[in-house]
């Protein structure tokens, strides 16, 4: 995966996914561990926004996908019930 080391973890649940994502780790299912894309949490916080005010947002999670573009990650029924989730190594 694009220089990072996977720890497989065999039979690693999605609960297991967003716990290791929580806790700062990037997580990938085995299916995609060849195209390099990986989620990860992105923390309650705010930010400037284009009108000038300083809007807040919500914890959430967002993939990063093999072209680098990100987007928020709203897992199917086939993501939550995979036994073949992956902790990339390192922190995002």
């Amino acid at each position: 995966m694009r220089g990072h080391e996977e720890t497989k973890i065999e039979g690693a649940s999605f609960g297991f996914a967003i716990e290791a994502a929580k806790a700062g780790l990037r997580v990938t299912r085995a299916p995609w561990e060849a195209s390099g894309a990986f989620v990860y949490y992105v923390p309650p916080a705010r930010f400037p926004a284009l009108t000038g005010n300083v809007v807040p947002y919500t914890a959430h999670l967002v993939i990063q996908r093999a072209d680098d573009s990100v987007s928020i990650f709203i897992p199917g029924m086939d993501s939550i019930l995979a036994d073949d989730w992956l902790v990339v190594e390192g922190e995002q």
